[in-house]
């Protein structure tokens, strides 16, 4: 079967859990066709680069998919009925990738940066 990456933009005023269930519906449309998700990560509530919809953030949810394409056909159009997805993109790959994807391993870079700060101490010029 062909593979994907699926990319699903949500509306910020969402809690976790719809944005959850989202992720849960899609899998649902892709297992009733004979699809299967390989991956499934959720980057969290992330800025856009321009306003969509008024929306300034989004909370961005990739799904890797290994499903034919009348499956993936369905999973658009679903998608693009929901008034709570803002944006999605569905690419065709030759291969996933292994372990976490960019996004995930920049966030975890990030994170483990500011940990290694060293403490900073009292300022010199204010006074004693």
């Amino acid at each position: 079967m062909p593979l994907y990456e699926h990319v699903f933009l949500a509306r910020q005023d969402l809690a976790q859990a719809q944005v959850d269930a989202l992720a849960e519906n899609a899998t649902n449309i892709i297992k009733e066709f004979g699809g299967n998700i390989v991956k499934a990560e959720t980057w969290g509530l992330r800025g856009l680069a321009y306003r969509i919809a008024k929306n300034r953030k989004a909370h961005y949810v990739m799904l890797d998919i290994d499903a034919p394409a009348a499956a993936v056909a369905e999973l658009e159009r679903q998608t693009s009925i929901n008034e709570d997805v803002i944006r999605y993109m569905t690419v065709r790959v030759d291969d996933h990738e292994k372990g976490p994807s960019a996004m995930m391993r920049r966030q975890e870079r990030d994170r483990s940066s500011r940990s290694d700060r060293p403490e900073r101490g009292p300022r010199e010029d204010m006074g004693a």
